[in-house]
């Protein structure tokens, strides 16, 4: 049964992301804010779909710690969930990405429309002064910045180094730090087909002053407010590791 509601979700992904995809060639004329609320559809569309066909549901903790105005969000990334789920959960946000994502076809085309901060990781020197061009001109027009400290989707019971990229732009753009965590990747692990029922916990934590600290001491107060929720909230779904699936497999 998993694996048949597994695939009516990504039935429906595949026939609808054309669509978008031809609709953001269409709307790159328009404002960004416009054009994100567009585009922010399909990843709402999708998560409702996911709880229809897979019975995966969220529920958000912390909604009142978020800021008034756009700040930047460290967010724990453990499966492609919280990609979706943010554009529903949080005010028009942006995501720092790798530029390569955008010349995927149709994917990219999206993400495109979506007013990304696009960085290519080879070039260092190049790449930070691009964020932080990027990312004073995407505060400027009303956007969060969403960055995953970690980099790269970490699985459920593991812990990746988080880096101080986030926390510097924050302290040069003046603006404070948002942590998140949650336990997506034990319903729905990292580049697996299969996703599972149950409910997912995201929390949202205090905003972390910048002013007047080092961007390193930021980064460990969000990494050990980050990881010490991760304790609370994991362990729970069937895919953290010591769990077993319904197909009584260890994931």
């Amino acid at each position: 049964m998993i694996w048949l509601r597994s695939a009516l979700y990504w039935l429906g992904m595949i026939v609808t992301i054309p669509f978008y995809a031809l609709l953001a060639t269409l709307i790159l004329v328009l404002p960004p804010l416009l054009r994100y609320r567009i585009m922010a559809s399909w990843a709402k569309m999708m998560i409702f779909w996911l709880r229809i066909t897979c019975g995966l549901r969220h529920r958000v903790e912390g909604l009142e710690h978020l800021p008034k105005e756009p700040a930047v969000l460290l967010c724990k990334h453990q499966s492609a969930w919280e990609t979706l789920s943010l554009q529903l959960i949080l005010p028009p946000m942006v995501w720092v990405l790798k530029q390569e994502l955008l010349k995927l076809p149709f994917f990219g085309w999206g993400l495109r429309c979506l007013s990304p901060i696009a960085i290519d990781r080879s070039k260092r020197a190049e790449s930070g002064k691009k964020l932080m061009e990027q990312g004073r001109d995407r505060l400027a027009k009303g956007f969060w910045i969403v960055i995953f400290p970690e980099g790269t989707r970490v699985p459920a019971g593991e812990r990746g180094r988080y880096q101080q990229g986030g926390a510097r732009l924050a302290l040069d753009l003046g603006v404070p730090v948002v942590p998140v965590a949650h336990n997506a990747g034990e319903f729905w692990p990292r580049n697996s087909f299969l996703k599972y029922p149950g409910e997912i916990t995201m929390v949202i934590g205090a905003p972390i002053a910048t002013a007047g600290r080092s961007s390193a001491e930021v980064n460990r107060e969000a990494e050990a407010w980050i990881e010490a929720q991760m304790e609370c909230i994991g362990g729970v779904g069937p895919c953290h590791p010591g769990k077993t699936t319904g197909h009584g497999g260890q994931r």
